[in-house]
């Protein structure tokens, strides 16, 4: 699974929860590296275990003719409180990180297998994450 090496700070302070107030993505919205890429409709915040679930799906069907690449890292650290602990006392243990994705993030990038493998192996990739996801393809 993928998470930093090194933190500045183990614990964030809480952000919004609702990101469809938040906008629209800015950056990383465009095909940069492959021929087709599985693009964010809906904004949430996928967990690293989502992000790695996706990633062997994809590599899978990808296999070693094709390249794929993961345009999102999860950084952002959430927390948790154990079951049936009462409030107070502080705030939960790191449980693991996320990528607080908002609509038209370019989440994966696939090149040099067919277009209907490349196509099956997105769809399947975005089974696996917890937002609305479309395939897009490279104009020629």
């Amino acid at each position: 699974m993928l998470f930093p090496k090194k933190v500045k700070y183990r614990k964030w302070q809480s952000a919004r929860k609702n990101p469809k107030r938040r906008g629209q993505e800015t950056r990383g919205t465009d095909l940069s590296y492959g021929s087709m890429g599985l693009k964010a409709i809906t904004g949430a915040r996928i967990k690293s275990n989502q992000i790695e679930a996706a990633r062997k799906t994809m590599i899978r069907l990808v296999s070693k003719t094709g390249r794929m690449w993961t345009r999102i890292f999860p950084d952002r650290p959430y927390t948790a409180k154990a079951a049936e602990v009462g409030m107070g006392k502080g705030k939960g243990d790191l449980q693991g990180y996320v990528f607080e994705v908002l609509p038209g993030r370019m989440l994966f990038e696939v090149d040099g297998v067919k277009p209907e493998i490349a196509r099956e192996a997105l769809r399947k990739a975005g089974a696996k994450l917890p937002v609305k996801t479309k395939i897009i393809e490279r104009l020629q």
